[in-house]
């Protein structure tokens, strides 16, 4: 045995000095084997001293750590290790890992996710000297086998190529995260992306979503078929740039937007971060690396090579190791050097461990490894760690054992010391960190996070020792199953340079045989998801597990999708109406002139009259109203009333006009997420506002404490206790009792609660802030503080309350039990000992103080728990209706013997196997909750945004039906509904929650049919198994109830129900919201406002229009989007009869020459037409509007007429076509009766009095002028008149200067234009538009 453990002439390796870098620790290699077990030689005992004061190192080429701890190899000493080599080549199997050596600073650096260069170094250099072994290695084939902190599936072979690429990992398997390093698999990169296209896939989808419009493919095959010679009409270039033009216009805007998401992208994803990284210990590394060069070269002097495999390999590992350790001292050193990075968002990968502070935004979803307060020691003093010598009694970090038995868990959670009981400082001594996550699901409460036991208590440097495994990527935001791992020392990412690193208390103590790797379970309570937000004042050091696309933010988001507005589809049905005319047109004539008797190919003829129609469906439509929509933008970004407006998306403005159902996010859009106590009531007396002061002067008389005459002792107030100041002796007995009440229910506030306050440094003053899962918690605290006693200290096993006035403690308690709020109990409790400031410290005495019972809740459960009294439903009642939300507050003095015998009974229950949770709330209920003495009831208000209440009754006026989702809860979305509004006073809200039959469902549906004006509130479960079964009858009823309320939904429940109503109602819908989970549900929407958020701009970037507050609501939609569709309505239907009146001319034309296909106004004068003649007058009209917006805002009804789509449907259509139809016919037909019928004094006359014609049209058609208009229309008349002269080539110049011309003109021009507007006078007369009946009020 001990021959075959130390062999001083064993020959050496075949390999020479190069194998210094792969060498491995005994003790690392294998913990279990190196202690001394029960049956080992005697002389093996003997040299375990020496063996405890060497460092062992062996050189191994590509064996990584943990082969030897296979099954069957735990219980072998090392003297065990060469024995049965000859016969098999199982050792080698076990030592054998796919993860090639890797070199110190490759191993540690953070981010590259390039796992195959992992092998690269080693491989590289002296190739043809390693060659024998790697074959030896290569000879084992599929045996090869993966340590399972390596693996993703646990038995997959490496890859053959160690240099080749890591593999995409597979999302749909769990993976392993290795912390603080390269990863083995690529992950996604973790950057965000609101763009709708890339750069490969612009062209073919712009391309498609243009051509998928009708006259945009008609034009198309126009243009085409000039190509064509015998249909050639004209210039080529007529029909060719108009196309051109409008598809670079409208490529050109969509490009313009997502080039600015892509910057805005940009912008959020180079937000910066702090990383740790990894590197090998800088403490005498050179040093040591030359001096085991030498040694090396000594011995390889003295012996010849040798294959890998032979026996004696090991006595050479073991007398390098002596020389070793006979050359060099022992030294306590980290796993790893930690140096902090600025890395941006996008740059952050898999593995990465993040340093982050309050009020940070997490870029990624993480697992938090350890969190502190920012009063303990930084991190860059841990990096140095001095050089001592090594003793087992000295254990520099204390890990708190990891097992599964609910006793060691519970002692991790407790943080105190089993000697002296003593309560950790402050909540960050146990890894606690609080966090927003209003962005993520909506909900206000703030979420409790934990570090793991096994790594809150680590030091940073020890990270890499970490594995974590995480399931695959999810979108369930509150579930998580995981487990981290601790390696043993140096077993992470081996390093030969690297000194042993400290041992740590839960490791290998070589006395004593233990387990190679520690293991602790991860759970939600352990990880912070991507858009959640820190919110304790304290550091948290995290690792990214997934990131970008694989974040439970992304998955929960849908893609961007092109959108497109209502009015495109109207105009495209209109269009296919116009070309059926265009074509029936072409029929006609060719049929009247007979299809016998055309020259040529009668289809030829009609072609050639189809291409002289298609003036008919104006290409000019889509430039004009493209253009009009850049111009609505530019009024919408310029707003002085609503600052900070983005359009993102500026091709559907006119959607903002057609709004019928807005759905809206509560917390952070209609609320500011910013509790206040607002109201208390004491059973006779309620206070509120102004009569806070008077709280406050009780709490200063009840908390005044006499002044000790010991020095050495404060006295302290109990509930009982008997003194109160002077001031009150002459108060009347009702005040007295009063004065007693409000004592009672403001010290049971103060101190029935889970808030923890910390101090923190403002503008070089210390202020104290608090810290709480619930912002209810927080306000109520503050109250309190406002009135005089303030919560100065708070820790796991007891608080103290502070007079404000005196600053001296007032209140202190040991705290024996609490009962945490949960979504089911609705309430919290807590059992405290006051202390008199008698005790003696550290004293633990039962005995010493009074024991009092709080408890503070619903109203719906507090009711039947407090003693009976007859104001308590009434004023809750009252509260509600204010929107307040209520918390009743109660009490409960327990005797020593009481308390003793709830403690024994609970922890009895705690312990038991089944029904744990329910034989737990079962002593609760028999011992404590009993006939409470009813203090008072708390009314706290969620603040709401500015304006909200006037700006949702706006909008309800405005006819838009208002839908809240959210993912709060069903008693905090109940009671902003009534605040902000949303639901009338009085108006009966029916309540849908927890469903979960089928028949139950029944019931309510059948309840909302006969009830349709009350409100529904609904949760998400009930909402989920309603979409399910009842899915068309539901939302057939619910769009038509006044108000929904939906709470606890999902992100994908948000978007889903958006896409439900617009496809059941074919309505038009807006969604707005500020946080990262209501992005899905802005995507979905027809219209999607994102409200820039406090912490964060997710909603901002994803939506179609941003906002900074969600009053700016009223005037995007009332006045810009009623604006915004009612020009491009009227812009649409002057287009088309512009289009319109030129067709009916061409037509009265080849008519009067005998059907013949030939082209009236030519070239010049066709293009002149759409263009410089009257484009800019028709364009000008996006300037006009029929009321100001004060008038707008004060008859919202105006906007609710828009919906109808009155202001261009098939009705208005068709008034314009038989206006142009009459218009066309005049002047044609009388400029060819009063002069010709073919030649250039006919088309002198008819075109001036078709372009004069349109100009004066335009001017009927304003509502209110503006100067660009009186420009527009006097210099296109100019331009007109200037250019005659020079249209020799179509018009008879000396005719035009004679009063020939002009008579003709004008009459032409009266007789075309008099009717129509007289029409048009006598309608408004009779029937009146509303916006006219407005402006005469």
């Amino acid at each position: 045995m001990s021959s075959s453990y130390h062999q001083p002439d064993a020959p050496n390796s075949p390999l020479d000095d190069s194998d210094s870098d792969l060498d491995l620790d005994i003790q690392e290699l294998d913990p279990i084997t190196t202690s001394v077990a029960a049956g080992l030689s005697p002389s093996r005992k003997e040299r375990k001293p020496q063996e405890e004061r060497r460092t062992a190192h062996i050189p191994l080429r590509n064996l990584r750590m943990g082969g030897l701890r296979g099954l069957g190899k735990r219980n072998r000493g090392y003297g065990d290790l060469g024995r049965d080599r000859d016969g098999n080549n199982e050792d080698l199997h076990g030592l054998l890992s796919d993860e090639p050596g890797v070199d110190g600073a490759n191993r540690y650096s953070v981010g590259s996710s390039n796992g195959g260069e992992d092998g690269a170094p080693l491989l590289a250099a002296n190739s043809h000297r390693r060659r024998p072994s790697i074959d030896t290695f290569n000879k084992l084939g599929s045996h090869l086998r993966l340590p399972s902190f390596l693996s993703t599936t646990g038995s997959q072979a490496p890859p053959d190529d160690a240099e080749g690429q890591a593999e995409e990992h597979d999302p749909s398997s769990s993976r392993t995260v290795s912390v603080g390093a390269s990863q083995t698999a690529r992950f996604p990169p973790n950057a965000v992306s609101n763009a709708k296209y890339t750069p490969v896939s612009f062209l073919p989808v712009t391309l498609y979503n243009e051509f998928s419009f009708f006259f945009n493919m008609y034009f198309l095959l126009v243009a085409l078929s000039q190509a064509i010679p015998p249909l050639r009409i004209g210039y080529l270039s007529t029909y060719i740039v108009p196309l051109v033009a409008v598809l670079a216009i409208t490529l050109g805007k969509e490009a313009f937007d997502d080039i600015g998401r892509r910057r805005r992208d940009n912008e959020a994803n180079s937000e910066g971060y702090t990383v740790l990284c990894f590197d090998e210990p800088g403490v005498g590394n050179a040093e040591r690396y030359h001096a085991k060069k030498k040694l090396k070269l000594k011995q390889n002097a003295k012996s010849k090579r040798k294959t890998l495999v032979e026996p004696d390999r090991l006595s050479d590992i073991q007398e390098e190791d002596a020389a070793e350790s006979r050359g060099t001292g022992l030294a306590h050193f980290p796993s790893a050097s930690v140096r902090e990075v600025i890395r941006k968002s996008r740059d952050l990968k898999v593995g990465d461990v993040l340093k982050l502070g309050k009020d940070q935004r997490v870029p990624a979803d993480v697992v938090i490894l350890k969190s502190y307060t920012n009063e303990s020691a930084p991190i860059a003093e841990e990096n140095e760690v001095p050089i001592t010598s090594q003793s087992l009694l000295v254990e520099p970090i204390s890990d708190p054992p990891v097992d599964s038995t609910a006793a060691t868990v519970a002692e991790g959670h407790e943080s105190t010391s089993k000697l002296g009981n003593t309560p950790s400082a402050d909540a960050g001594g146990v890894g606690e960190t609080f966090i927003r996550t209003d962005q993520l699901d909506g909900e206000t409460d703030w979420k409790l996070r934990l570090g793991s036991p096994l790594t809150q208590s680590l030091e940073p440097s020890e990270f890499v020792r970490l594995r974590v495994v995480a399931g695959k990527p999810d979108k369930k935001v509150n579930e998580f199953v995981g487990t981290v791992d601790l390696l043993p020392v140096n077993r992470a990412g081996y390093d030969p340079y690297l000194p042993r690193p400290p041992r740590l208390s839960n490791e290998v103590n070589p006395e004593q045989p233990s387990s190679s790797t520690n293991s602790a379970p991860l759970t939600i309570d352990n990880t912070a998801w991507c858009n959640t937000v820190l919110a304790s004042n304290a550091t948290t050091l995290a690792v990214v597990v997934y990131t970008g696309s694989q974040t439970r933010s992304a998955l929960s988001t849908s893609p961007s999708r092109s959108k497109t507005g209502l009015l495109e589809y109207e105009i495209n049905s209109l269009t296919k109406i116009l070309c059926a005319l265009t074509a029936t047109l072409s029929v006609v004539l060719v049929a009247l002139e007979g299809f016998e008797k055309v020259e040529g190919k009668w289809y030829v003829k009609m072609m050639r009259f189809l291409v002289l129609f298609s003036t008919i469906v104006p290409i000019s439509l889509r430039v004009n109203l493209d253009m009009g929509k850049t111009v609505y933008s530019w009024f919408i970004q310029r707003d002085t009333g609503m600052p900070g407006a983005v359009v993102r998306t500026s091709t559907i403005p006119e959607e903002l006009g057609r709004i019928e159902y807005l759905l809206s996010d509560k917390t952070g859009t209609l609320t500011q997420n910013e509790m206040e106590m607002k109201k208390i009531h004491v059973g006779t007396v309620s206070y509120a506002n102004e009569a806070m002061d008077e709280v406050a002067s009780y709490i200063k008389q009840g908390f005044s404490v006499p002044v000790s005459t010991d020095a050495s002792q404060s006295m302290l107030i109990t509930p009982s206790s008997t003194f109160v100041a002077s001031t009150t002796v002459t108060a009347t007995r009702t005040r007295r009792e009063i004065g007693s009440r409000v004592r009672d229910v403001v010290l049971a506030l103060a101190i029935c609660h889970n808030v923890t306050p910390t101090a923190e440094e403002e503008n070089g003053q210390m202020v104290t802030s608090y810290q709480a899962s619930s912002p209810d918690e927080i306000a109520i605290v503050k109250w309190t503080e406002a009135v005089s006693l303030r919560l100065t200290h708070r820790d796991r096993k007891g608080m103290t309350l502070h007079s404000v006035d005196t600053g001296r403690p007032v209140v202190r308690v040991r705290i024996l039990e609490v009962f945490p709020f949960t979504s089911d109990g609705k309430r919290m409790g807590i059992i405290v000992q006051f202390l008199d400031g008698s005790e003696t410290a550290g004293s633990v005495n039962i005995e010493a103080g009074e024991i009092w019972f709080y408890q503070k809740g619903a109203d719906t459960v507090m009711g039947s728990i407090v003693a009976a009294n007859d104001w308590l439903d009434e004023e809750t009642a009252n509260m509600a209706r204010e929107g307040l939300r209520t918390l009743v507050v109660g009490r409960k003095r327990m005797s020593v013997q009481q308390y003793q015998e709830f403690a024994a009974s609970y922890r009895e229950a705690a312990v038991s196997i089944n029904g744990r949770d329910a034989g737990m709330a079962r002593v609760v209920s028999h011992y404590l909750e009993r006939d409470l003495e009813l203090l008072g009831v708390t009314g706290v208000e969620d603040k709401l945004q500015r304006d909200v209440k006037p700006s949702l009754e706006l909008l309800r006026n405005a006819g838009i039906k208002i839908w809240m989702l959210t993912g709060d809860k069903v008693e905090t979305a109940r009671c902003v509904a009534v605040s902000a509004k949303l639901v009338a006073r009085g108006q009966y809200i029916h309540t849908i929650a927890k469903l979960k039959r089928k028949d139950n469902a029944q019931d309510h549906l059948d309840f909302l049919r006969g009830k349709k004006d009350s409100a529904l509130l609904i949760d998400g479960e009930s909402l989920a198994l309603l979409l399910t079964h009842f899915r068309t009858e539901f939302i057939g009823l619910a769009v038509l109830l006044p108000a929904v309320i939906a709470c606890r939904c999902s992100p994908t429940q948000k978007a889903d129900i958006a896409i439900l109503i617009r496809e059941f109602t074919k309505k038009r819908i807006c969604c707005i919201g500020d946080g990262g989970n209501d992005v899905s549900m802005i995507q979905a929407a027809d219209v999607g406002v994102g409200i820039v958020g406090k912490e964060g701009r997710q909603a901002s970037l994803a939506a179609d229009f941003s906002i900074t507050q969600f009053c700016h609501l009223t005037k995007l939609l009332v006045w810009h989007g009623r604006n915004s569709y009612k020009r491009s309505a009227k812009l649409a239907q002057f287009v088309i009869h512009r289009g319109l009146i030129i067709s009916v001319c061409q037509t009265m034309y080849s008519i009067a020459i005998k059907f013949e296909p030939d082209g009236l106004y030519k070239d010049w004068l066709m293009v002149g037409y759409a263009t410089v003649y009257t484009m800019a007058p028709v364009f000008s009209l996006v300037l006009d509007k029929d009321v100001d917006e004060n008038l707008a805002n004060l008859y919202p009804e105006l906007y609710k007429e828009l919906t109808s789509g009155s202001s261009l449907s098939y009705r208005t259509f068709f008034v314009w076509v038989f206006v142009s139809i009459y218009q066309g016919g005049m002047i044609q037909g009388l400029s060819q009766i009063l002069t010709e019928t073919s030649g250039p004094k006919m088309t002198a006359v008819s075109f001036t009095v078709l372009v004069l014609n349109e100009l004066c049209m335009v001017a009927f058609e304003i509502t209110t002028w503006h100067p660009i208009m009186i420009i527009c229309l006097l210099g296109t008349l100019l331009v007109y008149l200037g250019s005659m002269p020079f249209l020799g080539r179509y018009f008879d110049l000396a005719f035009i200067i004679t009063w020939g011309f002009v008579w003709r003109v004008f009459a032409i021009g009266a007789i075309s234009l008099i009717p129509p507007y007289a029409g048009k006078l006598i309608r408004r007369a009779v029937k009146p538009p509303s916006y006219r009946k407005v402006q005469a009020i």
